[in-house]
């Protein structure tokens, strides 16, 4: 078999939106979450907490189905080891995963036989610093926030500081996330096991 043989249809086994303009869009995004941005409307701010809000407690009560129904078709979940980002074109990730990767991820953890995550794991996470930058052009939201993950699991508290670069786009009368980026305080330290979800 050829590559010319692969039958690239099938978009559960491929991505064919992760090209060279997917990662000179995740370079525009670290620009712009880089710089200083002015004080949203307060209707924007108020719904883009409530947004984060709700993929949060999606999140802590592992409802893992529905938090991936949150995502866009092109989405890329994020959790990079260099802080604020990197060229994920060069650098390792803790996650870097497409919407096709993400889905396996849920199905991973849902399977309850995943032995890192045996107990699994409870979190709750509190969000602050919202703020929110409208794009016009594009319809996009961009939503940058600060976050403390706490995870109990096998009897043993931790706690994972850092801050949230969300791209959301427009779906219906409301959001899809096309960008999540978890940029973790401690990113390019050593983690026993982070397996849990950001």
């Amino acid at each position: 078999m050829t590559i010319r043989d692969i039958d690239y249809s099938d978009t559960s086994r491929w991505s064919h939106h992760v090209d060279v303009d997917f990662y000179a869009d995740l370079e525009h995004f670290a620009e712009l979450f880089t710089a200083d941005w002015a004080v949203a409307d307060v209707n924007a701010s108020r719904s883009a907490e409530g947004f984060l809000a709700a993929e949060a407690r999606l999140i802590d009560e592992a409802r893992f189905n529905d938090w991936i129904e949150l995502f866009t078709d092109d989405c890329l979940y994020w959790v990079p080891i260099t802080p604020g980002g990197g060229d994920p074109r060069r650098e390792v990730s803790h996650a870097f995963d497409d919407r096709r990767r993400l889905t396996d991820r849920v199905f991973w953890l849902r399977t309850g036989l995943a032995f890192s995550q045996i107990p699994q794991s409870r979190t709750r996470r509190v969000i602050s610093n919202v703020e929110v930058l409208d794009d016009p052009g594009t319809g996009l939201r961009l939503v940058r926030s600060n976050f403390i993950v706490h995870e109990f699991r096998a009897g043993v508290g931790k706690t994972y500081p850092g801050w949230y670069a969300h791209v959301l786009a427009p779906h219906g009368d409301g959001w899809r996330i096309r960008l999540k980026q978890a940029n973790l305080l401690d990113s390019e330290h050593g983690h026993e096991n982070l397996t849990l979800v950001f």
